[in-house]
């Protein structure tokens, strides 16, 4: 393996790692908010990448105009998943709650299909520049560059929500104690609405960004499993383990990928790579990079 090759496959994992990082925090949001793993994740992220190729390349609307219509009807999207068919599952074993995204996850999927197909659609005008620059003598296509510029702001944007703002302050007051936040006068539904609405924007964005790399398909879905990895090995109730472990996971991926094609002429390596690195981190670390360690007393 070259250096000139090393180069190149860190720079792409990078920018994949990137958007990873961005839809495990979506992840994070509501595991923090309401102790559910939402295995719906992957679907959301298919949704938004196929409501943003349905505005921009088949109703000719504006990129960023359809960008804001695609995070309007994530929003939507996300308030009557909480409200119709999660906050009447308050108070249930969360083992039913899961079982319920699992459900909502296939009929997303299924509703994807038959309003769109199974082909793959390309977005038609690219959304970012197609020209390549030159980093560390490695070629490196300006659309790589704005996806991993986005993703890092996005990260940095809902950091400084959760760090700054009212709502974020009450999030992570609820996601420390919620009785003891009820107590203080903050809603807790409220705060669960609000985290499947942030988790829905966020996922949505990330699909728009990477359709827009890879154009979009019903597969598309298998993203939201492979930044799972991505979540636990960060921390499933950590924003920077999840920043980070997306990072890592898409390095790490992308490098054994090459590092097997390259010295025994494996392929799919890629496929399987973030889940063999999520059960040897797990060994060492069983509550992830950043991940509170529970400590129960008897």
């Amino acid at each position: 393996m070259t250096t000139h090759y090393f180069l190149q496959l860190v720079i792409s994992g990078l920018v994949i790692g990137s958007i990873y990082s961005a839809v495990a925090l979506g992840f994070v949001i509501i595991y923090k908010a309401t102790r559910v793993v939402n295995f719906a994740q992957g679907e959301l992220l298919m949704v938004g990448a196929y409501v943003c190729y349905s505005f921009l390349v088949q109703m000719h609307v504006p990129f960023w105009a359809a960008l804001c219509l695609t995070i309007g009807f994530s929003v939507l999207l996300a308030l009557i998943i909480e409200r119709l068919i999660l906050r009447p599952m308050i108070g249930e074993p969360v083992i039913s709650i899961i079982m319920v995204t699992i459900g909502l996850s296939l009929v997303l999927r299924s509703i994807v299909a038959a309003v769109w197909g199974t082909d793959i659609l390309i977005y038609e005008p690219k959304l970012f520049p197609q020209e390549t620059i030159g980093i560390g003598g490695v070629p490196v296509s300006l659309e790589f560059v704005w996806c991993f510029v986005l993703s890092i702001l996005l990260l940095a944007l809902f950091s400084a929500f959760f760090k700054f703002s009212k709502s974020g302050v009450a999030m992570r007051a609820a996601a420390f104690n919620q009785q003891a936040a009820q107590s203080m006068g903050i809603s807790v539904k409220f705060i669960f609405g609000l985290s499947w609405v942030i988790s829905a924007v966020i996922s949505g964005i990330g699909g728009v960004l990477i359709g827009n790399i890879n154009g979009i398909n019903t597969s598309l879905y298998h993203f939201g499993l492979k930044v799972f990895p991505a979540t636990i090995l960060g921390g499933l109730d950590s924003i920077l383990g999840a920043a980070l472990g997306g990072l890592i996971i898409g390095i790490l991926e992308n490098l054994s990928d090459g590092f097997f094609k390259s010295y025994f002429d494996l392929s799919g390596v890629k496929e399987v790579a973030p889940y063999i690195i999520l059960v040897v981190i797990l060994m060492i670390k069983p509550y992830g990079l950043f991940g509170t360690k529970e400590i129960e007393r008897v």
